[in-house]
């Protein structure tokens, strides 16, 4: 593990970026940026647009470490180039930005009022391909439907058993165990989800380090204990659907929470922008959700 990096993430203020939408998810982040399925005929030309999108927001000149912490990317876009270097290289050399790297592979059906991950089957494989291309972390999702403790337990479970085998590789896995924002039983459920990752943190080895990645609580400073844990680099919040003026206002509430941002980041980004549009969009944005992260 890069130690610098470790350092960076530990204590300097900031905010995570969440650039890793993958194939599935691709189409939507395209037509929210104003390009719809019928400009291209298949996977790889998707691939290409999604590429020149995080390009031009990684390029951004408000895109820096100066506000940004890290990115989150999908491997897809690991493994492309930005001006002649590796996309994880570009944001640690040019930007000073620590880069991650989505590692799950979609969800199950829900069931029990949980999506667990799919199997991991390649973890192995994509953690080795993770070192050579010197990614810092790693993030894995899945989902919370209702409050029922069970579930919880397996979806914590799930997520720490791999965040294990992700650490012994030698990188800082960010686990989220998301919280659907809309479910009317929310706030009890983030209450069960909040003793389960306890539990798992007083069983982890001394020197085993993870991140968190969660839905902005209901009751605020929820999470505030869990960020003193010496086991935690950092604890950061998703958008879950909320607008980017809602969730800053909600992340706001919680002190040392920062955000991981994916369409609340992106939101107000066009294809159709002139450069002097688009970077006066990526200022405001970054500006805003920094200011809201170290509230």
């Amino acid at each position: 593990m890069n130690q610098k990096q470790l350092e960076q993430m530990k204590l300097k203020k900031g905010f995570i970026a969440a650039l890793d939408q993958s194939g599935g998810s691709s189409p939507k982040a395209l037509k929210a940026y104003g390009i719809d399925q019928d400009q291209y005929n298949n996977d790889e030309e998707m691939f290409d647009l999604m590429h020149q999108m995080r390009t031009r927001m990684i390029k951004s000149p408000s895109f820096s470490g100066d506000k940004i912490l890290g990115a989150i990317l999908f491997q897809n876009t690991m493994d492309r180039k930005i001006d002649g270097k590796y996309t994880p290289d570009f944001l640690w050399e040019e930007k000073g930005i620590i880069p991650f790297l989505k590692v799950d592979k979609g969800l199950e059906p829900e069931k029990e009022g949980i999506q667990l991950m799919k199997p991991i089957t390649d973890l192995t494989q994509t953690l080795e391909q993770a070192q050579k291309r010197n990614i810092f972390g790693t993030k894995m999702r899945s989902v919370i439907h209702a409050a029922n403790p069970e579930g919880i337990k397996k979806i914590v479970d799930q997520q720490f058993e791999y965040g294990r085998q992700i650490a012994d590789a030698g990188f800082a896995p960010i686990l989220e165990p998301e919280v659907d924002i809309t479910i009317p039983d929310k706030k009890e459920a983030e209450a069960i989800l909040k003793d389960v990752i306890e539990k798992h943190l007083k069983d982890l080895p001394e020197n085993e380090l993870i991140m968190l990645k969660l839905s902005i609580p209901t009751v605020p400073g929820l999470y505030s204990e869990i960020m003193k844990d010496p086991h935690v680099v950092r604890v950061v919040a998703l958008s879950g659907g909320y607008t980017r003026e809602e969730a800053n206002k909600k992340l706001a509430e919680n002190p040392g929470l920062i955000a991981s941002f994916s369409r609340a980041l992106a939101e107000g980004l066009s294809a159709n922008q002139t450069e002097e549009e688009f970077n006066k969009t990526m200022k405001h944005s970054v500006d805003a959700i920094f200011e809201a992260s170290i509230k």
